[in-house]
């Protein structure tokens, strides 16, 4: 039997995650509508939208903290709703709000997250220090998280996402609250993982200033996709001058409509 090339098995790979037409609602307020996307492996794909667009809950569902009742969720071809437990193995996760242990120490808390994956003690201490120093902070293990910086803090929530070796990672607004510095460097360090590792990455985020050109845009404006694909393409599109322009163009759009 002849064998498979390289490129016929990464064709045949599934993506990190696929969504496929899903809607939420909470209550009579229609929170998500007909939301579809896909994260290959390999690819670093932005979430973009303003605050209130949908990304939050989006990430919800997809993390099974809401239960999709519409549409289907994918992580690495399991569906989050029929094999949960295969789907979110895949999955890491680092989401908008803090949820370190603060007098715990960096290692402790990378060791203990090992555990809940049923990971051993010896192994997640070895799977943990890898990790710290994988995102720069083996120096910081035995200090507690309180005493880290709030960009420390955020490439040790990384470094916990990342324990379990999942194909895909999601991270809610990872930036924020940061100054330039610890932006670039956490920036840094995911497209690295998406570089050398192979990971797919979903980054939500409002902050133009975070997409590049080449990257994978998903425009997500009051629970709808706007646009779905290059970065550089929805310059062209909105025949605008910059992203920024363009994503203002895009976002306003229908608050200047008639009722």
């Amino acid at each position: 039997m002849q064998e498979a090339t390289a490129q016929q098995v990464s064709e045949a790979e599934p993506s990190a995650l696929e969504v496929r037409g899903v809607s939420h609602r909470f209550g009579a307020k229609v929170a998500l509508e007909n939301v579809s996307l896909t994260v290959p492996r390999g690819r670093f794909v932005v979430l973009l939208g303003p605050n209130g667009a949908g990304k939050s809950t989006l990430f919800a569902l997809i993390t099974r903290l809401y239960d999709n009742v519409t549409g289907e969720i994918r992580i690495m071809g399991f569906d989050v709703r029929r094999n949960s437990t295969a789907a979110l193995q895949q999955l890491g996760v680092v989401f908008q709000s803090r949820s370190l242990d603060l007098d715990i120490t960096a290692l402790q808390n990378l060791i203990y997250h090992a555990a809940l994956h049923g990971i051993g003690r010896r192994e997640g201490r070895r799977l943990a220090q890898n990790a710290l120093e994988g995102v720069g902070l083996a120096d910081r293990a035995r200090d507690k998280v309180r005493t880290l910086s709030g960009g420390q803090a955020r490439r040790l929530e990384i470094a916990r996402a990342l324990l379990h070796g999942p194909a895909c990672l999601l991270l809610d607004e990872p930036t924020v609250g940061l100054d330039i510095a610890s932006r670039e460097r956490v920036i840094e360090i995911v497209r690295g993982l998406v570089k050398n590792r192979s990971v797919g990455v979903l980054w939500a985020t409002h902050l133009v200033d975070e997409v590049n050109p080449d990257d994978d845009l998903v425009l997500l404006h009051k629970g709808r996709i706007q646009y779905s694909g290059p970065a550089r393409e929805l310059i062209k599109m909105a025949q605008a001058d910059s992203l920024r322009a363009a994503f203002m163009q895009m976002t306003e759009a229908e608050a200047v409509e008639p009722l």
